[in-house]
């Protein structure tokens, strides 16, 4: 008797469990089920752009010093930027007004966008000045120099003084070093993303320098060719780069340049009558 009450209540315990499994296949989701009892499923999260790390004031803002932040909808600060193509492209280039802490939401408010009225008076640093060069593929680093990078300006001129020996006729100086780009072309100053565009060589470069400096800058775009030199990101310069100073000459570049040419020698045809002889002169 007892062993027949253990069979049937393991039948009811199995077709129990064998109900449950067919209950949760059939039943619809969970978003579904709060459909039909009239509760609204959650809203999906918002994509914010926040910065990717620590962010001084007056940082002219690139692709890298964005990262994204999903947040409740609710938790959205007022005037923050929600990611998107065209939103990255309206900020690309744009100066930070004030600091930010990795993490921190980025707001409208706190962007200056290229295109806003009074962006390249802002963008300058107290005592400082704006002023633009001719670059192209080749002075201007193959067209990948962007707002906020660090470059030196070399000169390369000709020298056709009268009696200027021919290994120093071309000459190639560092006029300045450590200047700050403040902006690429139109094209950067527009936050224009369009692909085509971006490959296009800069034509112009502006300069932040300081009222000296940009007087050095004019002269040396008359003297001759301006190329950009772009500094690395931790600013170190290694000792035996720092120790040098003066310009390059043609000389100090090519060697053929000190060699030089063979001597010819002074030949005289010596006749006498019917003979002839040629004389070599020391």
């Amino acid at each position: 008797m007892i062993l027949r009450l253990l069979l049937v209540f393991s039948l009811i315990m199995v077709s129990v469990g064998l109900g449950y499994v067919a209950w949760h296949t059939l039943v619809p989701g969970r978003d579904v089920t709060l459909a039909t009892e009239g509760i609204e499923p959650p809203p999906p999260p918002v994509r914010i752009l926040v910065a990717a790390q620590a962010l001084p004031v007056a940082t002219l803002l690139k692709d890298g010093d964005l990262v994204v932040r999903e947040v409740p909808p609710d938790a959205v600060p007022e005037g923050v930027l929600v990611e998107s193509d065209d939103v990255r492209a309206e900020v690309r280039g744009a100066l930070l007004r004030r600091y930010l802490d990795a993490g921190s939401p980025i707001l409208r408010a706190d962007v200056l966008r290229l295109r806003d009225r009074g962006f390249l008076a802002a963008v300058l640093r107290p005592g400082t000045r704006a002023i633009s060069i001719g670059v192209d593929a080749v002075t201007g680093a193959a067209g990948l120099i962007w707002p906020g990078d660090q470059v030196d300006l070399i000169l390369t001129q000709e020298i056709e003084a009268d009696g200027t020996d021919k290994g120093r006729r071309v000459a190639g100086e560092t006029v300045l070093t450590d200047v700050r780009i403040i902006a690429v072309d139109q094209q950067i100053a527009l936050g224009r993303s369009d692909v085509e565009e971006e490959r296009k060589a800069p034509q112009t470069v502006t300069l932040e320098v300081t009222p000296e400096q940009a007087e050095r800058v004019a002269v040396a775009a008359r003297l001759g060719s301006i190329a950009l030199s772009v500094r690395a990101v931790d600013g170190a310069v290694p000792a035996v780069i720092a120790d040098r100073t003066g310009p390059v000459y043609g000389a100090d570049v090519s060697a053929a340049l000190l060699t030089p040419p063979p001597a010819v020698a002074a030949r005289m045809r010596v006749i006498q009558g019917s003979d002839q002889q040629d004389v070599v002169l020391p």
